[in-house]
Order: structure tokens, then sequence, then C-alpha cells
């Protein structure tokens, strides 16, 4: 008998944690580009360069901190002209990858986003570079989930591209 009730009451305790992650969504683009993982990576580390080889941004400011060290701020204008700030997670320039998230309110129908960014050795001497985010669908966005996941796709697709064509390009 207590075994049952120990059992029903860790349930009922973990019972939000699932409604949670329930809730929560995964955008990935992945793609193989013709160049070594150092010149990849070379184009993406930059914590304050994403609007060098991302198109739909204009702009990319270091606010607070340092560029590539943890805690480091940016504002991001995209070219619409609208702004946002991310906060570096995590940042590791010898296995090149780095994670951040969305601070405060973004132009994006999503909360609770958190990306990371990944560049290894892919199959025939070629470079996977990996871009991956989860983030829920903001309350009363108006966009389905699917909708909200394939925007990211999208602006995560736009980018690998760029970054592949500007890699293969030198």
């Amino acid at each position: 008998m207590k075994r049952h009730l120990a059992l029903a009451l860790t349930c009922l305790l973990l019972l939000p944690l699932a409604s949670r992650a329930a809730g929560t969504l995964l955008a990935q683009q992945s793609i193989e580009i013709d160049a070594s993982p150092k010149a990849v990576w070379n184009l993406v580390k930059d914590f304050n360069g994403l609007h060098k080889w991302h198109p739909g941004f204009k702009d990319d400011v270091i606010k607070s901190g340092k560029n590539n060290r943890k805690g480091a701020v940016r504002t991001l204008t995209l070219q619409s002209g609208e702004s946002f700030d991310e906060e570096l997670l995590f940042w590791n320039d010898e296995r090149r990858y780095f994670r951040y998230r969305i601070i405060g309110d973004s132009p994006f129908p999503i909360t609770d986003y958190v990306s990371t960014m990944a560049v290894q050795k892919g199959k025939h001497a070629r470079t996977r570079l990996a871009w991956q985010g989860k983030f829920k669908n903001k309350e009363g966005s108006g966009k389905t989930d699917e909708e909200v996941v394939q925007m990211i796709n999208d602006a995560y697709k736009a980018g690998v591209e760029n970054v592949k064509a500007l890699a293969e390009k030198k």
C-alpha cells in the first residue's frame, strides 16, 4: 500500500513537468558544406556576428559582457528594423559549439527559446553545420505549433544555406 501511495505522489509531482515539456517545440536544420570545420566555424562563431552571415539580420551588437563569453548579451536587429536581445549561455571554441537564449520580448510568436549551433566533421571531408532550437508557442500568438516551428525552421534554413554559399565561395 505504501508503495502505491508513493508512486501516486511521485506521479502527481511529475505531472506539471510533463505538461510543461509537452508544450516544447523543436526546430532544426543542418547542412553539409564543402569546407573545413575551421572555415565554417570561423564564419559563425562570433556571437556578435550573426548579421554577417544571416540574410534576415542587419545588425548585431554586444550590449553587455564580452563577445563569445558566457553571459554576453547581444541586441539583434532584423532587416525589418525590429530588435530583441539574446544571452550567450555556453561557447566552446575547441568543440565548435555555442548555446544562447532570447531574453525579454521578441517579435516572434515564441517563448522560452534556447538554441544551439554546432560545427562538426561531416562525411567525405565535408563539414556539418547544425542549428537547433527549443521553444514554446507564445500564448495568444494566433499561430499553430506547426506554423511556429516552420517559421523558425525557415529562418534556420536561410542561415545555414547562406553559410554554405559563403564557405564554398572561398
